[in-house]
Formats: C-alpha cells, structure tokens, sequence
C-alpha cells in the first residue's frame, strides 16, 4: 500500500515539470501547430462523446482538462512504483522507459483506439517530439521521486 501511495504522489508531482514543458514547447510550436495540447483535445472530444461538450463552459472544460491530466499522472505513477522494483535499469532510466513506454500504449494505442485522438503517427512531428520529451520528463521525475520516497518507506 505505502508503494502505491509513493507512485501516486509521485507520478502527481511528476504531472507538474511535464505540464511546463509542454506549455512551453507548444508555445514555440509553428502558428499552424499550436492547437491545443492532447490533454485539451482528449478532454474536448471526450466530453463530445457524452454528449456534454455544450453544456460546458470553456474555462471548465480547461480545469477539467487539467484535473485529468493529474488524475492520469497520479495513477500512472501508482503503477510505476509497484513495477519499478523489477525493472533493471537506475531509477532514472526505469522512468523514462516507463514514460515513453506509456506514451506508446495511449498515443498509439489506447487513446485513438476509442475514438479520443488520431495516432500520434497523424499528428506534426514537432508536436509528437514535444509529447515523448513531456513524458521522458513526466518519468525522470516519477523515477526520481519513487526511488527516493522509496529509500523512506
């Protein structure tokens, strides 16, 4: 239990270096490319998909937007550190491998399988390089946080 509390917390806090990097990075994305960002356009069409997206407001949209985006990372993290141990890399690299595998499984994966997002493969390669970075970055710091919350525990 104590480990699945440390991943939450670490992959929460892990949510907050990601989400600058990615604000930032689209911020310097070209004109063209600066829709917005996938947590954005996941929450969009999901709220499309339940038949409440004119119901809300865009201001709530972007706070809902937000929230599960942390929600994602905080339970991305539970499960990290639950599998960390048995990964055989440094902390540091167990995170990032996790990171970029995670990214593969929702961005190619699960995410455009219901009908939330195109593939990565549709989107500009500037914006898909600006996804993996996030995530290598969500999972430096998960990997990080785990491995020293973990020593604690």
């Amino acid at each position: 239990m104590k480990r699945l509390l440390v991943g939450a917390l670490a992959g929460f806090a892990a949510t907050v270096p990601m989400s600058l990097v990615m604000l930032k990075l689209h911020n310097e994305l070209p004109h063209h490319e600066q829709y917005p960002l996938p947590p954005h356009e996941i929450t969009e069409n999901l709220t499309a998909q339940l038949g409440i997206r004119d119901e809300i407001a865009r201001d709530e949209e972007t706070k809902l937007a937000t929230l599960l985006h942390f929600a994602f990372g905080t339970t991305a993290g539970a499960l990290y550190a639950t599998t960390q141990a048995r990964l055989p890399l440094p902390p540091l690299a167990n995170g990032i491998s996790y990171g970029l595998a995670l990214w593969a499984a929702n961005y190619l994966g699960l995410i455009p399988a219901v009908g939330l997002l195109s593939p990565a493969t549709e989107h500009p390669p500037r914006r898909t390089a600006l996804m993996l970075f996030a995530h290598m970055v969500w999972g430096a710091s998960a990997g990080a946080i785990v491995s020293a919350l973990g020593r604690k525990c």
